[in-house]
């Protein structure tokens, strides 16, 4: 662990994870992108945690993408070989890969992931909160697809993410262009659940993430693996999956207090597996 990324858990479950380096816009390095796939998996198995919030520290960025000047040098050209360097499109490959295992480390995640953006997401940075569960923005954030403004195809996942999210068109759009988006269109676009003020963000966050940590974190694991499937399968795998589901669910503790909550007309008092 680095103070490049800050983890803590708090007395009600909630796991904050934050990206701490605001004097580099919060750029990505693949080490930070590592750190935070060892703590998704280190949550995964905790069951002191029952929610994750990614949010980053300062108020103008949330994260400007992946730091290119992390990336591994350019090696020697060997004599006679041509102008471009031998390996580019490898790396180039190599590198997308990293970004599109860390994307699918959010998606995977068993535990609800809030995504409080608090500025700038840009490129990578867009992807990573789109790749959340929920996404609560400051009103003064920015989400930017910035990859055509440097001659790049959009990485770590985003045509697939931004079609999911607004459908072919618009999602072409947003790429095709790469305009900024502000908080207030990105929620009319159904890019973030909520906008609220800056000043706001941090609470906000805290208590829809309080209010998932007191629910039944199998079902609500269950239920986003269904939900993330949902558009790649068809009615019978979706429903055989729910079905499925709903018998893993029953098996839980917090499956049979539901049941027993609702026989006895109490309130349910859910432990999280």
């Amino acid at each position: 662990m680095t103070d490049e990324v800050q983890y803590s858990v708090d007395a009600n479950g909630v796991a904050w994870l934050v990206l701490n380096r605001p004097d580099a816009g919060n750029a990505l390095t693949p080490t930070q992108r590592g750190h935070i796939q060892d703590i998704l998996e280190q949550a995964a198995a905790d069951l002191a945690v029952r929610v994750i919030v990614l949010t980053a520290t300062g108020d103008r960025h949330f994260c400007t993408g992946g730091d290119l000047r992390a990336a591994r040098p350019e090696p020697a050209k060997p004599p006679g070989a041509p102008d471009r360097p031998v390996g580019t499109v490898m790396r180039g490959l190599e590198s997308n890969i990293g970004a599109q295992r860390f994307i699918a480390a959010l998606q995977d995640c068993p535990k609800p992931i809030i995504a409080a953006v608090n500025g700038v997401a840009a490129g990578l940075g867009a992807h990573v909160a789109f790749a959340c569960d929920l996404i609560i923005a400051a009103d003064t954030a920015r989400f930017i697809e910035i990859f055509v403004r440097r001659g790049l195809l959009p990485d770590a996942g985003g045509s697939y993410l931004l079609t999911r999210l607004v459908g072919p068109l618009k999602a072409k759009e947003l790429l095709f262009f790469g305009d900024d988006i502000a908080a207030p269109e990105a929620l009319r676009l159904g890019l973030v659940n909520r906008v609220v003020p800056a000043a706001s963000l941090r609470e906000a966050a805290g208590e829809w993430a309080t209010r998932l940590a007191a629910g039944p974190t199998v079902a609500l694991s269950l239920t986003k693996r269904l939900v993330n499937a949902a558009i790649e399968s068809d009615r019978t795998q979706a429903f055989r999956a729910e079905a499925l589901a709903v018998e893993v669910n029953m098996q839980s503790v917090d499956g049979q207090e539901g049941v027993s909550a609702f026989v006895e007309r109490r309130e349910a008092e859910f432990v999280g597996w």
